[in-house]
């Protein structure tokens, strides 16, 4: 094959990998639509990708490895653990008795289940975290719903359009969310699925916080969630540079 024909296989490849980073999933009819090539060549490209373990196949089309790009859950767990034991501390006074409470599937939410697990009280909490799930389950007093959706292994988490429709038949008191990013336009996260499950709770919510330690200020995601305006509350370690303007936000310093 001619150097300048590979040279432009591969970087339509590499093309194809950060859309799907950014987009979570395509099908292959968008790829031919967006990258002028035929079902045939869309199928060798999504292959080769997986081949190189840069994607996963799904039927019909491809998605960006998410599971495969962050650090296994159990390894992130010890990742800043002070900092998120203070925020769960935070978190958990918000908790009362009768509640029925999301709890987001990052580590410092797992923190927060950790407390609760250790200092039962009579709520019912719902979640997509398989770690979350586990740990409280055996409490008694504590009743422990699993939202569907398809299994991310290595981060013990279920995602996509099912959890999404699962969330829409609960009523939240309270929602305890992670962020990947914090910044002066607002919260973000690692990719859609996860933001869409995040709308999908908060629009379910009387209340909401978003929990995020010092390392993710003045950071973004590739995925927007939420403007300040429309977040009721951010619980926090860090301290807010002056370029945050959290005025309509409560702010709760751990």
């Amino acid at each position: 094959m001619p150097r300048v024909a590979q040279r432009e296989i591969d970087q339509r490849r590499r093309d194809i990998t950060l859309l799907l980073r950014q987009r979570a999933y395509l099908p292959v009819a968008e790829l031919c639509r967006r990258f002028n090539i035929s079902e045939a060549t869309a199928r060798r490209d999504l292959a080769a990708l997986s081949r190189g373990k840069s994607i996963v196949r799904t039927f019909g089309g491809a998605m960006a490895d998410f599971d495969r790009r962050f650090a296994p859950f159990a390894d992130r767990l010890t990742v800043a653990a002070e900092e998120k034991a203070r925020i769960a501390q935070v978190a958990f006074r918000q908790i009362s008795m009768g509640m029925t409470v999301f709890l987001d599937a990052g580590t410092t939410l797992y923190a927060v289940a950790d407390l609760l697990a250790r200092r039962p009280t009579a709520v019912r909490i719902v979640t997509n975290s398989l770690a979350v799930s586990e740990r409280l389950a055996p409490c008694k007093g504590i009743e422990v719903d699993l939202l569907g959706g398809r299994l991310l292994t290595n981060q013990s988490v279920l995602l996509g359009p099912q959890a999404c429709q699962a969330a829409g038949f609960y009523r939240f008191d309270l929602a305890l969310l992670g962020a990947e990013g914090i910044n002066a336009r607002g919260v973000w996260n690692s990719t859609p699925d996860v933001v869409a499950l995040q709308q999908a709770v908060v629009r379910q919510s009387t209340h909401h916080a978003v929990c995020a330690d010092g390392s993710k200020i003045g950071k973004s995601a590739p995925t927007f969630l939420l403007t300040w305006s429309d977040v009721d509350m951010l619980i926090t370690d860090a301290v807010l540079p002056g370029d945050l303007d959290v005025s309509t936000t409560r702010v709760l310093k751990a």
